[in-house]
């Protein structure tokens, strides 16, 4: 029986599963002082990115990407999932989640490439969805773009939930970019100046930080960019790269800086250029 036959069934005829499989579902243990988590990403097709590598659709198939997922989360060094309501719950129907920490995706209204995309709104999860669902927290992607009066609304939401979320304890994980439009596409800066500044106004963000962390871009410069916050920070994936030596090196750089808690890594990992998806995971286990 193939992934979409029985999760559409239990969807189909058993709805209430998916209440209690989130419920039931086991949490995953405290961190430990100076312990590292990897996380994997798969936040992405609700932003109508489905692209990977030079496949403009390589997650297409949901039981393509659910088995991948299911595959990953299987390893007992992943440390946690983030991921929309519609993933989060396919995972948990399939017990992938156990003993894990999870994060709800919360804005996914700025489409990628659309002409609001700075506009993005809180589509996913809001802070309550996410306590309802027994998540970890909430991540939001706050890019801030100078030129596009669409970012001022996208940085107020992005303020409140990270106040609703700390109001509940739950942790916000906050990703921020510099943004511009280049050729009708949004670009994201990634000069170390720049992801200084992004930092600098996500942690601003809300009444308090103390449940607040950040997801970032690994960059040239990644000792000075991190002299920028207190905050624990995860550092990203971003797009699939051909030069897997060279992100390896990078990220594990970056392990070694003292407010960097872990690993976010999304299409990198689900589509790595070899296709050797657990070679990733063993890998990237090994390097935390």
């Amino acid at each position: 029986m193939s992934l979409i036959e029985k999760l559409s069934f239990r969807r189909a005829y058993e709805p209430g599963a998916v209440e209690s499989a989130l419920r039931d579902r086991q949490r995953g243990p405290a961190l430990a002082p100076g312990q590292k988590i990897l996380v994997l990403a798969c936040d992405h097709p609700a932003r109508g990115a489905l692209g990977a590598g030079s496949d403009p659709l390589a997650m297409a198939s949901r039981e393509e990407v659910l088995r991948r997922c299911q595959q990953i989360m299987a390893h007992p060094g992943v440390g946690g999932f983030l991921g929309t309501a519609d993933l989060v719950e396919d995972l948990a129907l399939l017990g992938s989640l156990e003993g894990k920490y999870v994060w709800g995706s919360m804005n996914r209204g700025g489409l990628a490439g659309a002409s609001f995309e700075m506009d993005d709104r809180f589509t996913g999860y809001d802070a309550q969805g996410v306590a309802e669902a027994g998540l970890d927290g909430g991540k939001m992607l706050l890019r801030v773009n100078y030129e596009d009066a669409g970012s001022a609304r996208t940085i107020e939401h992005c303020a409140r939930a990270v106040t609703e979320l700390g109001r509940l304890q739950l942790n916000a994980m906050v990703e921020p970019f510099i943004s511009r439009w280049q050729d009708g596409q949004i670009v994201n800066d990634l000069s170390p100046d720049a992801v200084i500044k992004s930092i600098a106004i996500a942690q601003g963000l809300g009444p308090s930080t103390a449940h607040t962390w950040l997801k970032l871009p690994a960059v040239d410069e990644m000792d000075r960019v991190m002299e920028a916050t207190t905050l624990p920070s995860l550092i990203l994936g971003g797009a699939v790269s051909q030069d897997v030596e060279g992100t390896y090196k990078r990220w594990q750089e970056t392990l070694q800086l003292p407010n960097v808690v872990g690993l976010v890594i999304g299409r990198s990992l689900l589509f790595p250029p070899d296709g050797d998806v657990d070679g990733a995971v063993n890998r990237l286990v090994e390097m935390l």
